[in-house]
Parts: structure tokens; sequence; C-alpha cells
């Protein structure tokens, strides 16, 4: 009993001093004991100004509209808007019918022609190997009258100098020989006209010239055409651009290749687009340039869509821009506030706010200067200075 009541005044002394050091150390990190259960975070300053933004348009990377060459009746039509199609693929078709029946026309008189040309060709051999001056020819009676007449007749004929059989055979060879540029020309000509045809059979279909889709159908099946009538509009939209058009002052600073930020209006955070094309004349009446900024691959949107470009603008001075966390702010009335910790101690703080930040922060205009440290989600209950 004696060494429990020895015992007891040092236990009770060496509790009074750990409650004495726990007060000292409250004391000396008073951050750390009110900030306790707190979620807070930094007031961020980022440096805005000396830039300007500029409004533009979602476009492919490439677009093309097909358009009726010849006109007729629509045929055939790949599909709707949005159908993919292949390199190759026939998207358009036009009713051709009366075309084919003028090809299957034209290969008949490429046939005549080739058979011309051979016979030609036989006429002009045979006049090699058997001249016609040689030939026993005439009325019937055994050619015997003919024969009279090409030993007799024709034989005194040289003789005085009226007829020479050298030159006749000549002038025949040559008539043959005429005659087979003839069939020649006659076979090139039938083939022009084939040629021509098909070519023309070409006009009244339309193929993918590369991988895309169909963006928009400006006829249907059935619909009659005239040539240079839209018919669709076809694009290759696996890499997206931006075109926008900038005020010269502001182009001057753009240069190709250069990144600059981004933002399309589908929703998603910013991104770094490439400066890829600048036109070299400027709008006359706008006094604007057209820029095309590539995006990266993978982007989310589609053609069409609104997007923001930020270009570099040198008359524009740079400042400290002051932003919180959206989950800082409380309204207290109709006024905009966030508590900051004031050497650990809460302490409320009116504040002008600006617009949305690329990051999700509220720019801060008025009420902080940077580097404090807010509350994120401050309890209702919560006062200010306690």
């Amino acid at each position: 009993m004696q060494k429990t009541a020895g015992i007891a005044p040092v236990l009770a002394a060496f509790a009074l001093a750990v409650i004495a050091g726990q007060a000292a150390l409250s004391q000396d990190n008073p951050v750390s004991a009110l900030a306790e259960g707190y979620r807070t975070a930094p007031v961020m300053v980022s440096q805005v100004g000396g830039s300007a933004i500029v409004g533009g348009t979602v476009i492919p990377y490439k677009e093309i509209t097909v358009a009726a060459q010849v006109p007729g009746r629509i045929t055939y039509l790949a599909g709707s808007e949005g159908h993919r199609a292949k390199t190759g693929e026939m998207l358009v078709r036009i009713d051709d019918a009366d075309l084919r029946a003028k090809r299957r026309a034209a290969e008949s008189q490429v046939r005549q022609a080739e058979a011309a040309l051979r016979n030609s060709y036989m006429q002009y051999s045979r006049e090699i190997y058997s001249p016609r001056v040689n030939s026993v020819t005439g009325v019937p009676g055994m050619g015997i009258p003919a024969t009279f007449d090409q030993f007799f007749t024709q034989g005194f004929s040289e003789m005085m100098g009226q007829s020479d059989s050298g030159v006749e055979r000549h002038a025949d060879l040559y008539a043959q020989g005429i005659g087979v540029e003839t069939a020649t020309s006659g076979l090139a000509a039938a083939q022009a006209n084939l040629d021509a045809i098909d070519a023309t059979l070409k006009d009244f279909q339309a193929t993918a010239e590369f991988d895309g889709i169909i963006m928009r159908k400006h006829v249907e099946v059935g619909d009659t055409v005239q040539p240079g009538m839209p018919i669709i509009d076809f694009a290759f939209i696996d890499y997206l651009r931006i075109e926008a058009d900038v005020p010269v002052r502001l182009a001057a600073g753009l240069a190709e290749g250069m990144l600059v930020p981004a933002r399309l209006d589908s929703g998603g955070g910013p991104v770094e687009a490439r400066v890829a094309q600048i036109y070299p004349v400027a709008d006359a009446r706008r006094h604007t340039v057209t820029v095309k900024f590539d995006l990266p691959i993978g982007t989310p949107g589609g053609p069409g869509m609104y997007a923001e470009v930020t270009v570099p603008d040198a008359s524009v001075p740079t400042s400290g821009q002051t932003s919180v966390p959206a989950e800082a702010l409380i309204w207290r009335g109709s006024l905009p506030a966030v508590f900051v910790l004031d050497q650990g101690v809460p302490s409320l703080r009116i504040v002008r706010v600006g617009y949305p930040l690329a990051d999700g922060s509220i720019s801060v205009v008025s009420g902080l200067s940077g580097g404090e440290t807010v509350i994120l989600s401050p309890p209702s209950s919560l006062i200010s200075g306690h």
C-alpha cells in the first residue's frame, strides 16, 4: 500500500508534463492543429495576356465534292451519310444504257476495220507476187482472146511506145499500198471512237480516291442530274483540322510548324494544334488570313464543330492572373468568397471572380494576391477567425 501511494504522485506528474508538452506543441504549430481535417489548395498565379483567341471551324483533313460529269439518272449510291468507303469502292453510278449500246456499235466498227486491213494486206501481197499486168483475164473461150491480147496487142503497144507494163505494175503496187494505209487509218479511227466512248463511260461512275466517309448526300437514287450538279461530299476525317480567319496583325506572329493551344466545342480539354498552312493572300474585305491548324490524332470531335485557337498577340501585355479551384468558392449572399488559412486560422475573404480556366479552376480578379492557402469545400458551420 505504501508503494502504491508513492507511485501515484509520480504518474500524476508525468501526465501533467505530457499535457503541458502537447499544449506547447499546439502553440508552436497552430497551422497543423487548426488545419487538420481541412482539404486545402494553394492560390495559383498564371501569366495571361500576350495572346488572343480566334474562333474557327473543324474541317476534314481532305474533302472533295463528287459532281455529275454527264446528264442522266442516278442508279446507285454507296450509302447514306457516315458510310465508310475504301479506296476504289464505287460511290455513284449514272444510267449508261444508251452509251453501252453505242459502245457495242463501235466494237463492230473496229472489227470491220480490222477485216478491211487484213484484206488490204492480202491484195498488196498478191500484187507483189502476182502482178495484174501479167494476169490472163478476159472473155470466155479458153482464154484465147486474152492470150492473143497479152502477146500481140500489149506487145505491139509497148513496141510503139503507147504503153509500159513496168509503169502499170508500179501504179498497181502503189494503189494497193494506199489501200493498206487507208485501212490502217480506218482501224485507228474506229479504235479511237471506241476509246472515246470508254472514256465517257468513266464519267458515268465515281469511285473513292481515298479511304473516307460520305459527309453529305445532295441527291437520291432515281434523281436526274445535269453536268456540274453536286452528288455527294466525301472526306477523310481520321485526321482533323481547324480552319480560322486570323486578323492580319495576328497572322504575322504565326509560322508553319508552330504549336498553339486550341479547344473544341466538344467539351474536351485543351489540345496542342500545329500550324499547317498559312494562306499567302489576305482577304481584301475582312483583312484576315486563312490559317489551317492540324489537330492531334484521336482528338474528340468532328467536322463542322466550333473551335477556338489561342494565337500570340504582341499588342496585349502579359499580367499575373490568380485562380482557385471551384471547390474553394462559397457564396455569402450574392458575393463570392473563400476561406484563407491565415497563420492556421480560417479567414473569410470576399473575392471578385472572372471566368473558368482551361484546367477547371476559376480566375480571381481581386481579393487574392497569390500564394495563399484556401480551404476546399469549407463546412457551412465554419466561422472566420475561429
